[in-house]
């Protein structure tokens, strides 16, 4: 599950929800996930735009039938990367889409050379703090501030060679 087909840039990620690339068309559904999910935090339509201009960026959508719900986006400047931003729409949590996302993400960073990967998750999100601990992920430090009302916990996954991004963790 979650690898996104190199001829099509679509894959089943279970459940009838499919991955494919980001594309602009896609930023309305974005912008209203980003407004639902992180009302104090929301990106903003010139965010995603420049994110996309980037060539060391990769953002998947997931959708159900003829909606986005949800996404995720990598910065890849190996050999470090970073989880630039995931969301899956709340009515759908826990039907592992967030987990389909996050392995396309990490399956990416490993074909580019990507050894170290990053990310900030808020401190008063458990919910994704298991989900990176489960895919090896480890907490590094805490930004004070970084959120508006909350600390981000700062997180790294070090890959072994062959690793993959399944969830064998940390060395």
């Amino acid at each position: 599950m979650g690898e996104v087909s190199d001829t099509t840039g679509v894959t089943d990620a279970g459940g009838g929800v499919r991955l494919r690339p980001m594309t602009v068309e896609d930023l309305p559904a974005a912008l209203d996930l980003e407004q639902a999910l992180f009302p104090e935090d929301a990106w903003t339509e010139g965010m995603f735009r420049d994110e996309l201009s980037h060539p060391s960026r990769h953002y998947v959508v997931a959708e159900s039938g003829d909606r986005v719900v949800g996404y995720a986006g990598l910065r890849s400047v190996p050999p470090e990367g970073d989880v630039q931003t995931m969301a899956v729409a709340r009515p759908l949590w826990g039907r592992g889409i967030g987990r389909a996302l996050l392995t396309v993400l990490l399956d990416r960073a490993e074909r580019e050379g990507v050894t170290h990967v990053f990310l900030e998750v808020r401190d008063d999100n458990p919910r994704a703090q298991k989900l990176y601990a489960d895919f090896g992920f480890i907490r590094i430090g805490v930004r004070r501030g970084y959120y508006n009302g909350a600390d981000a916990i700062v997180m790294r996954r070090t890959a072994r060679p062959g690793q993959g991004s399944g969830e064998e963790g940390n060395p």
